[in-house]
């Protein structure tokens, strides 16, 4: 069933004072004094885009950013549990079962940068972004709202559910300011492509400049809160070697990096002045075989995945770093989860490669192996692997993954489209899931067979399986079941009529979560939809020249403390 979101404005919200013009961000040639009041923070790159809702954009540098630059409702405390964050609200609370409503208190003196408030508008707009638009980050529990209603001239949001969801907490994180944006070129697939229009934190962007590899941020003069302690936070971008060259000499506070084996060794040349942690992403690196065009067919699908060798996959994309010990063995919880269990199959693929097995399934399906190559009537098996970008670690996975399938006999192009192209039309776009059409999606881009992409972890672990697995609003098995061409409500492009019950059934708390699991796990594993890797993970080194500088809540990183940071007295 489809739900429509209501926004009922007129005559509630009061018009707010004329937004103060701010000029552009300014850019700069000449980098900042390194004074006592700036701290200076080494990452492995500073490229856009920023939006911390767009899969596209995962990354160490938009977390970063988005914990000084946006507001949330909820943050994770120390235990990772969601606590109000009083910063920005007064109250949030459920006042109704039946139908489920929300009710959220804004502080009044809550704004953005250019002045306008922080209000209901922004609540509508990312609500209505996250359950419409392609390649969002965590859509399901979104798409339970059917109404946003606003309240005590916007400060008061009213949202009301199609369905219980206790999850709710896990929603309205980093607000987006909508009265920017929301006519903005380029709509949300542009939005903070390459910059923050205004600012609700305790920080501003000074300068970015991606050529130089920096972002200034200085202490925002309207943050209604506590200001920052510093003047100046700069991000730069840099290499292991002169993230550790730059921490030896002090020019650098710390750095937050994927360091490898041989970085992990040039830390530890440091000795005591430096300090080091593992911080976990929320999201993994993933190969996901999607099933339409050449994968829809079960037992094809079934005999690539016999072919590749998980292993290698972790060790190409993991190289050395803390990350091999993040080896992720299940579909929805990750390993840096205190209640994480692998529900990875003791034996066989994935865990292990059968070529064997694969050969008794590609030839069940009618291939036939000829002078080295997979094909079935005179058409080689042919597949498409997609990563996004260059990024790293999935562009170097997906290379060893061609490789292995390659010289397994199957034919194998490789694409590395940009991002945003990648999740908002490549595995969003109208695909045929008929095994003989296997060459172009209803819109004329190549079918995306294979992708490596990063999958995000939610706060709650319900919505990430919804989100990853589930299928989209208004599907209907006995409508669809006579059309081939199908939108994916997810980048594995997989809906599954008996399963989608009992992934619903989680997402609105009707059965345990624990209960879905049991269920669900195995038969992911079986389909051979997605194959999990490892989760991602920076080492954070910490030098003795800053104070208040941690790993953070699980899953957060140190930037959420970012406010409280000071230069150390040595």
């Amino acid at each position: 069933m489809l739900f429509t979101l209501v926004v009922v404005l007129a005559g509630c919200t009061n018009t707010p004072p004329p937004p103060v013009v701010s000029s552009p961000i300014a850019q700069t040639s000449t980098p900042p004094a390194n004074t006592p009041s700036q701290i200076t923070v080494s990452l492995d790159d500073i490229a856009g885009g920023y939006n911390p809702h767009h899969n596209a954009d995962l990354s160490t540098v938009t977390s970063a950013l988005s914990a000084m630059l946006l507001p949330s409702v909820f943050r994770p405390d120390e235990e990772g549990e969601p606590t109000l964050d009083k910063n920005l609200m007064t109250s949030a609370e459920v006042i109704s079962e039946d139908p489920f409503t929300v009710r959220y208190e804004i502080r009044p003196d809550a704004s953005w940068s250019d002045g306008a408030p922080i209000a209901v508008e922004d609540f509508a707009y990312l609500a209505d972004a996250m359950k419409n638009q392609p390649g969002v980050v965590d859509k399901a529990g979104y798409r339970l709202i059917s109404a946003i209603q606003p309240g005590e001239g916007g400060k008061r949001v009213e949202v009301t559910f199609s369905e219980r969801y206790p999850g709710w907490k896990s929603l309205f994180d980093n607000l987006l300011p909508s009265h920017l944006l929301k006519d903005a070129p380029g709509g949300w697939q542009g939005a903070l492509a390459d910059s923050f229009p205004a600012y609700g934190g305790p920080f501003a962007v000074k300068t970015l400049d991606k050529e130089r590899g920096e972002i200034v941020l200085e202490r925002n003069e309207r943050y209604w809160e506590k200001p920052a302690a510093v003047d100046r936070v700069v991000l730069r971008s840099s290499d292991q070697s002169g993230m550790v060259n730059a921490l030896r000499t002090g020019n650098d506070q710390f750095a937050l990096g994927n360091f490898d084996g041989t970085g992990l060794d040039l830390l530890a040349g440091l000795g005591k002045e430096v300090e080091t942690h593992t911080v976990a992403r929320p999201y993994f690196a993933e190969t996901l075989l999607r099933p339409v065009g050449t994968l829809a067919d079960d037992q094809v699908r079934a005999g690539v995945a016999a072919l590749i060798d998980r292993d290698k996959l972790i060790a190409e994309g993991t190289k050395g770093s803390p990350m091999r010990e993040l080896r992720a063995g299940a579909h929805v919880m990750p390993p840096s989860d205190s209640g994480y269990e692998p529900t990875l199959p003791p034996s066989g693929s994935p865990r292990d490669v059968t070529p064997k097995r694969a050969q008794q399934l590609l030839t069940a399906a009618g291939y036939e192996k000829e002078a080295g190559t997979w094909a079935r009537e005179g058409k080689t098996l042919s597949v498409v692997v997609a990563s996004p970008g260059q990024q790293e670690p999935y562009a170097s996975i997906a290379t060893e993954l061609s490789r292995q399938l390659t010289s397994a006999g199957i034919e194998v192009t490789t694409v590395n489209p940009p991002s945003r192209e990648l999740f908002s039309s490549l595995l969003a776009s109208p695909v045929s899931t008929d095994p003989e059409d296997q060459s172009t999606t209803q819109s004329g881009t190549v079918v995306v067979d294979i992708a490596v992409v990063p999958q995000p972890i939610s706060a709650d672990p319900a919505s990430t399986l919804a989100s990853a697995f589930g299928c989209g609003p208004g599907w209907d098995s006995e409508e669809d079941a006579s059309d081939t061409t199908v939108t994916p409500a997810n980048p594995a492009a997989f809906c599954d009529e008996v399963l989608q019950p009992t992934i619903e059934s989680a997402l609105t708390g009707d059965e345990p979560l624990d209960e879905t699991l049991s269920t669900v796990e195995p038969a992911l594993w079986q389909a051979n939809i997605a194959i999990p890797l490892f989760q991602l993970a920076d080492t954070l080194a910490i030098g003795s020249s800053v104070a208040g500088v941690s790993s953070g809540p699980p899953m957060t990183g140190p930037f959420s403390s970012a406010v409280n940071w000071t230069r150390a007295q040595r």
